[in-house]
């Protein structure tokens, strides 16, 4: 079976730092090939990859829902509350915008190490000192995330309970029906009951006739009125619910629900200097694709410090043929520094500082730096 040995090198003085040690093979024994077109993976190869900086960004948004209560229409003229919900709405709140980064393989930069002798390498001691990453499946295993929201309010029935004493009444009346008994009728009487349904009007007046008796209650329990003065705030907590329920069926009530919304994008340094719509938000719709019409594009601008531009002096100059066709180089991406900032127009949502390898440089040392023992 062939076995292949596969890794990142994420830095160049990451590497630099431990091969102090490392006894150098000759030039001739080493070919370092980027993989594709005529190159092929053979026995006893190394395959290595240079890193991708990936950009997370976590938008959280809170989705407020307002439900009217049944008696909105007499909220005013009962229980004197003028503003209240008299419709349905829904409406979105931007709370937060948070970024990070995750490295992941380019899968434009994979490179081949051959050998055409024995070769013997420090993968072992540089993963255990953190200076070597394997190509590990795990991180892309754990990036998955629950867009499931958090929802605060009340579940379940809105209104269980509509504050009336009884919904239907039952009236009894006397009817009577007639017999014809010989050459005469007689009219005998019986009982009949009628149910018969509250209206809507009945039902608020019962409903704003309890409220009004528990706010008379709690004050004269706070005020000394009553004989009967509670022990521990039990009571007065249990009126206080009794309370909002009654005043929600007037007044109506809301449910806030948290939302995260993920996008991931990979950095190009043609997206550098200028800002790029990022996704659109919308009061009445929430989180939308960037450039829809329905909302405000949220804009990303990122910008390289160029602290990495200097480093492509550490490839020597090439004086011959013979060197430029020399495959016995390490190909290694120098990450730079980036600043990133995340806007709705003028209101800043978020700044950061991060490594991003494509905005670096790409750098070559001597294979032997890492090959052999």
């Amino acid at each position: 079976m062939k076995r292949f040995a596969f890794l990142v090198i994420p830095t160049l003085l990451v590497v630099t730092g431990g091969c102090t040690n490392i006894r150098m093979n000759s030039a001739s024994d080493i070919v370092v090939l980027p993989l594709g077109g005529e190159v092929r993976v053979t026995e006893g190869s190394i395959v290595y990859a240079l890193p991708l900086t990936v950009l997370e960004i976590d938008v959280t948004a809170e989705r407020i829902t307002g439900v009217p209560g049944p008696y909105a229409t007499y909220a005013g003229e009962m229980i004197g509350l003028d503003n209240v919900i008299t419709s349905g709405y829904e409406s979105w709140r931007l709370t937060g915008v948070n970024l990070k980064t995750i490295e992941e393989l380019d899968p434009e930069q994979f490179y081949v190490i051959q050998g055409t002798s024995l070769m013997q390498t420090n993968l072992l001691a540089l993963k255990e000192n953190g200076l070597v990453l394997d190509i590990n499946p795990d991180i892309y295993a754990q990036s998955g995330h629950s867009h499931l929201g958090q929802e605060t309010g009340n579940r379940g029935l809105l209104f269980p309970d509509r504050g009336a004493y009884e919904y239907v009444s039952t009236k009894t009346d006397t009817a009577y029906r007639v017999v014809k008994a010989d050459t005469a009728f007689i009219r005998i009487p019986y009982l009949v009951q009628r149910k018969k349904g509250m209206t809507l009007e009945e039902e608020a007046r019962e409903a704003a006739d309890r409220l009004l008796e528990l706010r008379e209650g709690r004050h004269m329990i706070l005020t000394g009125e009553t004989n009967i003065f509670p022990q521990n705030p039990a009571a007065i907590d249990e009126i206080n619910r009794l309370e909002h329920e009654y005043t929600a069926l007037f007044a109506g009530k809301t449910r806030s629900e948290e939302k995260h919304f993920r996008i991931w994008l990979t950095p190009d340094i043609s997206m550098t200097g200028a800002k790029r719509p990022l996704f659109s938000f919308s009061e009445t719709i929430g989180v939308l694709p960037a450039g829809n019409v329905g909302g405000i594009d949220v804009y990303i601008e990122m910008t390289p410090s160029g602290k990495t531009r200097e480093l492509k002096l550490v490839v020597r100059p090439v004086s011959s043929q013979k060197e430029l066709a020399a495959s016995d180089r390490l190909y290694y991406r120098v990450p730079d520094v980036a600043e990133i900032r995340i806007s709705d127009g003028d209101e800043i949502l978020c700044t950061a500082r991060k490594l991003v390898y494509q905005f670096g440089n790409t750098v070559t040392l001597p294979a032997n730096f890492i090959i052999g023992k």
